[in-house]
């Protein structure tokens, strides 16, 4: 459920707010670095709140599941109340710190569970990302497939979407427990650790990538590719694929290692982001395979660097809320600087979505979405090597997780 209302923030929102209610990719490009990098502030409160909550962490979870709701009804089934600009502004911040405080409890909890499981953080990961990406794959494709049977798919997603959070939440209101120690809830503990810092300077650089695809996949997939009408199956191929693969790479970490299982996933993510710099109009296969393969690879990234990161925490006695508030404050600072740069960068090449483009502007589109990428998937290899992690014991062929 959590996973479900991310999509909306970072992709479906932007583009339906440009081609529902007229607004500019430049304006819209500055509101986005705005509220983005709001988000990204905020993310720690969200964590030094998590933790002197953690509890009465029960009822601040069904509080933040109500804000979720009813802010995704606001941005996408309710005409907008003020000029749409400024109602896009003020819903999607009721969703993303609604989103952003129930990620960060969930993972907080996670590391905390892990320790009753076999596998340990390692195996409750590779399922959390699975279920996630399952969430993902379902939002992806559900406005599309709305759109065959109802006049506003939108506001149709949305309200299924408020109904989708009133199950999730009855089914995991057992769930939410308080650690048993009490932990400073001060930036300042995790921050002591330097390999803590290390990994947060690598969600930082790692999530870029995914960062830049993010932003501008509808775009490419509309003005480079020429099949706007396949973006959601698309979508979905994509979060699907990562769904398929998030628990094989938790196997095969098992068995190989977790850094050396994650560098293979980086180097997949390469190759993929490589082959999409030669694609031109109509090449919709071609980029169904690279959608397959860039799924695969977010895939080890979801599973394997929180998994090294809680087990980080975990060995710290404590902290875990303010931990993955750091983290997601780290991972998100690139989402508030991808809408600020990218935008404007396509418009100053006349880039203009939904229209016919020149070859100039869609050269640029397909540099930013896939040779950026490239770029910096690089960076977060020289960094996974550098950083010191204390992964799960691995597997032998006679001893396989359960």
């Amino acid at each position: 459920m959590i996973a479900a209302a991310g999509l909306p923030i970072y992709i479906h929102a932007p583009k339906f707010y440009v081609d529902e209610y007229g607004v500019s990719l430049v304006t819209l490009g500055v509101v986005l670095f705005g509220l983005r990098l709001l988000d990204v502030v905020q993310d720690p409160a969200f964590g030094w709140l998590a933790e002197k909550t953690r509890a009465h962490r029960r009822f601040g979870v069904t509080v933040a599941a109500l804000v979720l709701a009813l802010s995704m009804i606001g941005l996408f089934a309710i005409p907008p109340l003020l000029p749409p600009l400024w109602w896009f502004a003020l819903t999607l911040t009721g969703l993303f710190s609604a989103f952003s405080f129930l990620t960060i409890a969930f993972y907080a909890q996670g590391v905390a569970k892990a320790a009753t499981l076999p596998g340990g953080h390692l195996r409750l990961a590779s399922w959390r990302e699975a279920g996630a990406l399952v969430g993902i794959s379902l939002a992806a494709i559900a406005p599309t497939l709305l759109g065959y049977v109802i006049a506003r798919p939108f506001a149709g997603f949305a309200l299924g979407f408020a109904l989708f959070v009133l199950l999730a939440s009855f089914a995991m209101r057992q769930q939410w427990t308080a650690a048993a120690t009490g932990a400073d809830a001060s930036p300042l503990t995790v921050l002591a650790d330097p390999t803590a810092r290390r990994f947060l300077a690598l969600a930082l650089v790692n999530s870029a990538p995914v960062a830049v695809t993010a932003t501008l996949f509808p775009f490419f997939v509309e003005s480079r590719i020429g099949a706007a009408n396949l973006s959601g199956p698309l979508l979905l191929l994509f979060f699907i694929t990562a769904a398929l693969t998030a628990p094989l790479w938790g196997r095969i970490a098992a068995h190989f290692g977790q850094r050396n299982t994650l560098l293979a996933g980086m180097v997949l993510a390469i190759i993929a982001f490589a082959f999409a710099l030669t694609l031109r109009t109509g090449d919709v296969l071609a980029f169904a395979a690279i959608s397959a393969a860039s799924g695969a690879a977010l895939a080890a990234d979801m599973v394997l660097l929180p998994a090294l990161f809680a087990r980080q925490l975990a060995a710290h006695k404590g902290g875990e809320a303010m931990g993955f508030g750091l983290w997601s404050f780290a991972s998100k600072l690139t989402l508030a600087f991808a809408a600020l740069v990218l935008f404007p960068v396509l418009g100053a090449y006349g880039f203009t979505s939904g229209s016919a483009n020149s070859a100039q502007a869609l050269h640029a589109l397909t540099l930013l979405y896939a040779g950026l990428p490239c770029a910096l998937k690089l960076a977060a290899i020289a960094l996974v090597v550098r950083t010191p992690m204390q992964e799960e014991p691995r597997c032998s062929s006679e001893s396989r997780p359960a």
